[in-house]
């Protein structure tokens, strides 16, 4: 109550994500009131006041703007990662159908293995029995690594940058406090 009477725009405040996480964050304190009994399933909704917390770190912030700046570089991985899967899927399937049809019996069956193998995950729950579905499995899981580092450096590059920028721009601002 007392945020809403603080907020600078006190209507904008309430229908705000935070602001609708502060009111499900407290309503589990009306399951005092006998009326409201029912209100004790929104208790687990405590958790959303963590969200509170990230707005604050600078961190979360730098993160976003990175994910931003290499959206479509992120779009395009998504989207031959997705063709990897389906042709991952469609060679494991020629290799292991015959041999294996419970678990590769079709190509939308396949695809579950060669999501876990392309993350490189490795489950073990699928896997293949044949020389030519082992050496492709090996095949796929070194493919797999490399869609894992290119974002993985993507990211790095760009939070490295905007923390230099940031860096460089403390340091113009002090210089300029000290004139």
């Amino acid at each position: 109550i007392l945020r809403i009477y603080t907020a600078p725009d006190r209507k904008a405040f309430i229908f705000s994500f935070f602001g609708i996480v502060d009111l499900l964050a407290i309503l589990p304190a009306l399951v005092l009131i006998p009326g409201f009994r029912v209100l004790r399933v929104l208790r687990f909704l405590r958790i959303f006041r963590i969200f509170k917390a990230t707005r604050f770190v600078l961190a979360v912030d730098r993160m976003i703007e990175a994910l931003g700046e290499v959206r479509r570089e992120l779009l395009a991985l998504v989207i031959l990662c997705s063709l990897f899967v389906y042709l991952a899927a469609c060679g494991i399937y020629v290799f292991e159908k015959d041999v294996q049809p419970d678990k590769f019996g079709s190509i939308p069956d396949a695809m579950w293995w060669a999501i876990v193998s392309l993350t490189t995950i490795g489950y073990g729950d699928v896997y293949p029995i044949t020389a030519g579905g082992k050496i492709f499995t090996a095949l796929v899981a070194l493919v797999g690594v490399g869609l894992i580092a290119i974002p993985s450096g993507l990211l790095a590059s760009v939070l490295t940058e905007a923390r230099v920028e940031e860096e460089l721009q403390d340091g113009k601002d002090s210089e300029e406090d000290e004139k």
